[in-house]
């Protein structure tokens, strides 16, 4: 999701379609992010949009020494 939103501003039909989401699950993801900070949204007639609202940094290491590590800068 953070991907995808990292490249245009995009509604959650848009999201669910290209990340493999049902709604509700998109949308729970997308209202953590927005709780986060990470993500905000805003209204253009019907559609909710969302974007993000800060750089992201994400790291994903391989076993054996598995790491995952998420950075957030907000701007």
């Amino acid at each position: 999701m953070l991907q995808e939103l990292s490249k245009r501003d995009m509604y959650v039909s848009e999201l669910t379609e290209k990340v493999g989401l049902d709604g509700r699950a998109a949308r729970h993801e997308l209202d953590a992010l927005e709780d986060a900070g990470v993500a905000e949204s805003y209204m253009d007639g019907r559609r909710r949009y969302y974007r993000l609202a800060a750089e992201v940094r994400l790291e994903v290491s391989p076993s054996p020494n598995r790491r995952f590590v998420l950075q957030v800068d907000h701007v």
